[in-house]
């Protein structure tokens, strides 16, 4: 959708819903995802619920923005966390900037507005003990008279290169190169152009590439490294934790965490751990606050 297709549908005089829908349009052309565009709108939509159903657009200021706000957090009557509200924040901000940007309003009301970012818990991550009584009981399966390499291939995976569940889930045969000038690698790809950016090579070790030998060989995957349900994949994760006595649950989080932390705790500069997580330099920020926290640089 082009800057003057926005500004011939909508105008200042355009009423909330319309304009709503107008974005929707947008989002899907950038190619974001439907969950993405879902929580985007669900969060915008709640002004219907408190701007006068015929103020236009146009006529929306910042302390409008600002009473909404207030309004969502003490006075909705719904329990409403600080996670919550700084991404419906975020949420109703990015809808102006784009009114704003597209030339239908030359005010963006929304700039103003204090974004209140919430700093969620400490992340839970593996101790040097319980990252190798993971690896061996994960291993233990290599070891069976019916040997199953599968839980090493995906534990040993998680671990080394802190891929997020959907990551790990998109990883495709051909994403993984055993023969590249400098080594072995993993091809983060994404399929929606929106997320390109989150694109990127990861190295893998000689050991994970034997035991992915070992996997291939077993299971021959065609399209799909991991061709199984998310849940599937996570029980797996649980049983290696419970086999290796965990008081708590594996989990895709705790290894990317776990991952990240021994990086930064061997000298790994932070960029460095940054790009290989595939996050932006503003969700580094809170991020690496996290990381310091848990290697108890900082309270």
């Amino acid at each position: 959708m082009s800057k003057s297709s926005v500004s011939a549908h909508i105008s200042t005089k355009t009423l909330l819903p319309a304009a709503i829908s107008s974005w929707e349009m947008f989002l899907a052309d950038q190619g974001r995802s439907q969950n993405t565009i879902k929580a985007f709108l669900s969060d915008v939509r709640l002004l219907n619920q408190f701007i006068s159903p015929d103020q236009a657009i146009g006529a929306i200021s910042t302390d409008d923005l600002n009473r909404f706000f207030d309004w969502m957090e003490k006075g909705r009557g719904i329990p409403c966390s600080p996670k919550t509200l700084s991404r419906r924040i975020t949420s109703v901000k990015s809808f102006f900037r784009w009114l704003h940007q597209y030339g239908v309003l030359t005010i963006d009301p929304a700039e103003k507005v204090m974004q209140r970012s919430a700093i969620s818990p400490l992340p839970q991550v593996l101790t040097q003990e319980e990252y190798e009584a993971v690896l061996l009981s994960a291993d233990r399966h290599r070891r069976d008279k019916k040997a199953d390499a599968r839980p090493y291939a995906l534990v040993s995976l998680l671990l080394t290169t802190g891929i997020k569940k959907s990551e790990c889930l998109g990883i495709h045969v051909n994403h993984i190169d055993l023969e590249g000038a400098n080594g072995p690698y993993l091809f983060v790809r994404y399929a929606s152009p929106a997320n390109r950016y989150k694109e990127r090579k990861i190295d893998l070790d000689q050991d994970w590439v034997t035991a992915y030998a070992e996997y291939t060989s077993q299971y021959q995957p065609v399209d799909q490294v991991f061709p199984w349900s998310p849940r599937r994949l996570e029980y797996l994760l649980e049983d290696v934790g419970e086999e290796a006595g965990l008081d708590k649950h594996l989990s895709f989080d705790m290894c990317r965490w776990t991952c990240a932390l021994r990086d930064y705790q061997s000298g790994i500069e932070a960029d460095k751990i940054r790009q290989k997580l595939g996050v932006s330099k503003i969700q580094w920020r809170e991020l690496f606050i996290k990381l310091r926290q848990l290697n108890g640089e900082v309270k």
